[in-house]
């Protein structure tokens, strides 16, 4: 499988982005998947819960990723340039994060329940130092990369 890592965008984009679908009042469903050397910390949004508490999981998760690897990669995932799935793209950053130590990949899915117009799917690599996140860059950024 050949994996095409493209449409990084800001932290503060994203950010932002994660906020406004969170605040769109659509039906969404929510999953967060935060992989780091042998830990695995994976959430979904039953829709008993509220906005606010699943907000509070993913700022948490993100604030600790944060103190171990804080400079960060971000990559939208977008159906409208044929993308792999979210987690075939996940599945490749891990793989390819694997060199880096601590390095630590986050995947973020905002998908609404009626229709996908302000859904919202993004990877995140995360690196404990800048160097690492700029020879990741460097090495598979806008390349057909085999994993």
């Amino acid at each position: 499988m050949a994996v095409y890592f493209r449409n990084r965008i800001d932290e503060n984009n994203a950010f932002a982005r994660i906020e406004l679908a969170l605040s769109s009042n659509q039906g969404i469903d929510g999953y967060c998947s935060v992989r780091s050397d042998s830990k695995v910390n994976t959430f979904s949004w039953p829709r008993d819960m509220s906005v606010e508490t699943f907000k509070s999981q993913i700022v948490d998760s993100l604030r600790t990723v944060w103190e171990d690897a804080p400079y960060w990669s971000i990559y939208e995932r977008s159906d409208h340039q044929n993308d792999l799935t979210t987690s075939e793209i996940t599945t490749a950053a891990i793989q390819l994060s694997a060199s880096y130590p601590g390095a630590a990949v986050v995947s973020l899915s905002l998908l609404g329940r009626e229709h996908s117009t302000h859904d919202l799917e993004l990877v995140l690599l995360c690196f404990r130092q800048e160097a690492e996140r700029r020879n990741f860059q460097a090495r598979f950024e806008g390349k057909f990369v085999s994993t």
